[in-house]
């Protein structure tokens, strides 16, 4: 793939991760459409940047996911990238539980992207040329503690991703993840812990469109985390990530 005249949907494109891949999408001449919970700010994503389409999704929502699917087919037939990226945190005390907390995390965390995936899979394999891009976290391989059904979830993905790359390997589609690390949404500078959202969606754009070929996409702040079993050291980033937890504080 090129990278570029691609038509991509990303959910949870109206802030944050997706927003900044949207919009570095569409910048390298892509048509992008933008799908999320939020309509205000989906919409506020298009009139920032004329070009980008965008369609409400809860993907929470099972009926709604498959209804989603075949609107977008129907209002872009040339889509051939789905970018699963919309997804909540939340923070859980495991020992008062919440199962709302767990519903809603794992209905919009794996089963939406899970779902959406099946549903437009079959349009995705009519385009001569597609991808689906992943978009699971550097805790899905070293969790935090305070984010225990998160990072479930994305370990979840991560594995999901393992599979259907595999099951695709004779199709036209390409399966690549993207794990970030800690991505600052408001303007924050880069420091050794994260990077800016729009200098983490420069990045990744940048690699996709060098190594063409690549399945998975690490930009230099979750290199950290994702590859700490890989170099043995994983017991030691797991009390980094968690040491603040276990003295109380922030």
């Amino acid at each position: 793939m090129t990278w570029t005249d691609d038509t991509i949907l990303i959910t949870g494109g109206g802030s944050g991760i997706g927003e900044g891949l949207a919009v570095a999408l569409h910048r390298a001449g892509n048509h992008v459409v933008v799908a999320g919970r939020r309509p205000e700010a989906l919409e506020a994503v298009a009139r920032r940047h004329p070009g980008i389409s965008c369609l409400p999704l809860d993907q929470s929502d099972a009926g709604a996911v498959r209804a989603f699917a075949e609107e977008v087919v129907r209002r872009h037939p040339r889509l051939n990238v789905l970018v699963n990226n919309a997804g909540i945190m939340r923070t859980e005390d495991l020992q008062a539980p919440d199962p709302d907390v767990v519903d809603d995390v794992v209905s919009t965390n794996l089963l939406g992207p899970l779902l959406l995936t099946a549903h437009l899979l079959p349009a995705l394999r009519r385009r001569p040329s597609a991808a689906i891009v992943n978009v699971t976290s550097s805790l899905a391989f070293v969790p935090k503690a305070t984010l225990p059904t998160y990072c479930a979830t994305k370990a979840a993905m991560h594995s999901y991703t393992e599979s259907l790359r595999y099951q695709l390997r004779d199709s036209g589609i390409r399966v690549i993840e993207i794990p970030p690390p800690r991505v600052y949404t408001d303007g924050s500078a880069d420091d050794d812990h994260g990077v800016g959202v729009d200098a983490f969606a420069r990045d990744v754009v940048s690699q996709l469109v060098s190594h063409p070929e690549a399945q998975e996409i690490v930009v230099d702040a979750a290199r950290l985390l994702r590859f700490a079993e890989r170099r043995g050291d994983y017991e030691n980033v797991y009390s980094t990530v968690n040491f603040h937890d276990s003295k109380g504080t922030p």
